[in-house]
């Protein structure tokens, strides 16, 4: 996704797509432009890779690789070569799709022929077809067939191997219509997709699903899933932890709620970005999006 910057998103997460807004808005990469991707060790078997889009999570054994998210189209020779390092294209059986967007579904175009990719139905049904994010003023076109999930799922599903449970639950309508949460249940791991931005304002895609207050019980949900021990994966940022989310939740609690109350006071959409959402909430702009465009998502949300 690429989105040409304009004054209220700081760089992160994305580079040049023309966002609509109330305002304008847009973002920059989310981490720079890289002909690699960084390994972040998780487990003994399970690694991090940080690239241009969202975050993968790659699972290694005998029985083969799983790889959660492939990240955008032109940074595919790169992740070819981070499998290589850890078993090759040979070796990898399952991709899962954690949504459709293109930083997180991009490498299916070229590593979709080696692997079974999996994903929740509404993920496959909007590859299939043109898909526009209107907040973003974004088309995509139609993926090939053996870029599309060819195993799907309606609330759940699980893989068996590596001598690992892998478990994906639909999280509906949070961050689009068809996200998967993904549990490495027993390693004690679980890979957010887009419902967890760590440290810093998410971008809900309103349009395609996407609910702010639907995305925070959500959330509330998956705490309840996991424990103090529990490495925590975000779609964007930096490993993290139960706590990470918890922030993460209070934030989502806090800000949905005083834009709520402040458009149910009869307030525009232009007053309520005046006021503001307080000092505590500043430091929450430092990746994806500015306040005034958080704020815009949640009244879009209402």
């Amino acid at each position: 996704m690429n989105i040409i910057i304009d004054r209220l998103v700081k760089p992160l997460f994305v580079s040049v797509v023309m966002l609509t807004l109330t305002t304008s808005a847009s973002f920059a990469d989310h981490h720079q432009s890289s002909p690699s991707f960084t390994e972040v060790q998780v487990t003994s078997n399970i690694l991090m890779l940080q690239g241009k889009g969202g975050n993968l999570a790659l699972l290694s054994g005998g029985q083969g690789l799983v790889l959660v998210d492939d990240d955008y189209q032109e940074m595919s020779a790169a992740l070819t070569d981070a499998i290589a390092d850890n078993g090759g294209l040979d070796k990898l059986t399952y991709i899962i799709n954690t949504h459709w967007h293109g930083d997180h579904t991009g490498g299916n175009l070229a590593l979709g022929g080696h692997a079974t990719i999996v994903a929740h139905d509404n993920v496959r049904t909007r590859l299939l077809s043109a898909q526009e994010i209107k907040l973003f003023n974004m088309k995509s076109e139609p993926y090939p067939e053996q870029a599309l999930p060819s195993v799907t799922y309606t609330s759940s599903l699980s893989l068996h191997i590596n001598e690992e449970h892998v478990e994906l639950i639909h999280l509906a309508n949070g961050h689009t219509d068809g996200d998967s949460v993904v549990f490495f249940k027993n390693a004690n791991v679980v890979h957010m997709g887009d419902h967890f931005f760590n440290g810093m304002f998410p971008f809900v895609d309103v349009g395609t699903g996407g609910n702010v207050f639907t995305l925070t019980d959500n959330i509330d949900r998956v705490l309840d899933l996991i424990d103090e021990n529990t490495k925590v994966i975000p779609g964007h940022g930096p490993l993290a932890n139960k706590k990470d989310l918890q922030d993460f939740h209070t934030m989502l609690v806090a800000t949905s709620s005083s834009v709520k109350m402040m458009a149910g006071k009869g307030q525009s959409l232009d007053q309520i970005q005046a006021a503001g959402l307080g000092a505590q909430w500043s430091s929450w702009t430092k990746g994806v999006l500015s306040e005034d465009v958080w704020i815009s998502i949640i009244h879009n949300s209402l």
